[in-house]
């Protein structure tokens, strides 16, 4: 799929055309997209990281919580045993644990909610039916141990390739002079500063009369970096207000595709984002055209800020 979108540059420049013409070209590669999503959502690659990623736990806001504090580089966590028999893989010796709290299921009395020892122990009268028959329920939860991915070792995870390549030449320049024009703060975070985990780039959640702040991993592959820099200046122009009701998937739905046509717009190969996309598009890839008309207004006000830069 690599090799797909590998083009030379588009470049609508007669001015009594240039905004039909690239309508009808955002528009084509919206539908190029589409496809692209569906064949990725259908490929081997893609089914097997899907499996793995079913196998870990969603946890609830107060343990992501727990984990972040006490692991905030964490991305994938499980418990010890499961590290070994769900992944095939092992704990590091010396790591230390990342505590959590699990729920105690247990048999639970209808009436007071207790487990059958508590209820025994409590002032409860019920007696309708024997413990034995209770349903079971939450009863509790204790504390137990998980370990992040980077704490183990052994065979590795299945990785979707979401990178952008191609000559990127000075994009990443002009796309930071864009963002002044913009008004969206944009800081290039060296690698070894860099807070977020496995992100590649933020859009800082800001009040409505703030100015969006986008942060970006530096790195050596700078049409990655510039591809990266678009999808989270479109999260400014789109989503950079704390109250934007758009839920997450169509939040990263809206920012890929834009980043999609703007990449492609300037020939570098972002055919990868068909599988970053198929894990956000969820059953759907027609959410993408359904998005369409935020899509491309926002990735017109994107190349008609930058070609201006370069013109």
């Amino acid at each position: 799929m690599s090799d797909a979108h590998t083009e030379a540059a588009v470049a609508f420049e007669d001015s009594s055309s240039r905004s039909e013409s690239m309508t009808e070209t955002i528009e084509a590669w919206v539908e190029d997209l589409i496809t692209h999503v569906e064949e990725a959502r259908k490929s081997e690659s893609f089914q097997e990281w899907l499996d793995v990623q079913s196998r870990f736990h969603d946890y609830s806001y107060r343990n992501t919580l727990l984990i972040k504090l006490q692991c905030p580089e964490a991305t994938k966590v499980a418990g010890y045993r499961a590290w070994q028999e769900e992944f095939d893989r092992h704990v590091q010796e010396g790591e230390s644990a990342i505590w959590i709290w699990a729920p105690i299921i247990a048999k639970q009395c209808p009436e007071c909610g207790n487990s059958p020892n508590y209820h025994e122990q409590s002032d409860c009268a019920y007696d309708e039916t024997p413990p034995e028959e209770w349903s079971e329920g939450l009863v509790g939860f204790r504390p137990a141990s998980v370990f992040d991915v980077s704490q183990t070792e052994g065979e590795p995870l299945p990785e979707l390739e979401t990178v952008a390549t191609g000559d990127a030449g000075t994009l990443v320049t002009v796309l930071e002079d864009a963002a002044v024009e913009l008004d969206v703060e944009v800081r290039l975070v060296d690698a070894d500063e860099w807070i977020h985990g496995q992100a590649e780039g933020i859009c800082k959640p800001r009040q409505s009369d703030e100015r969006p702040v986008v942060e970006v991993r530096d790195r050596a592959n700078e049409a990655d970096l510039a591809v990266t820099l678009v999808h989270e200046l479109a999260h400014a122009l789109l989503h950079g207000a704390i109250s934007d009701p758009l839920a997450r998937s169509e939040q990263e739905l809206e920012a890929e595709a834009v980043a999609y046509i703007v990449g492609r717009h300037y020939g570098l190969d972002t055919s990868n984002s068909s599988f970053y996309l198929a894990a956000w598009a969820g059953d759907d890839p027609e959410a993408i055209r359904e998005r369409l008309g935020r899509i491309s207004r926002t990735a017109e006000q994107l190349i008609d800020v930058v070609d201006s830069k370069t013109a």
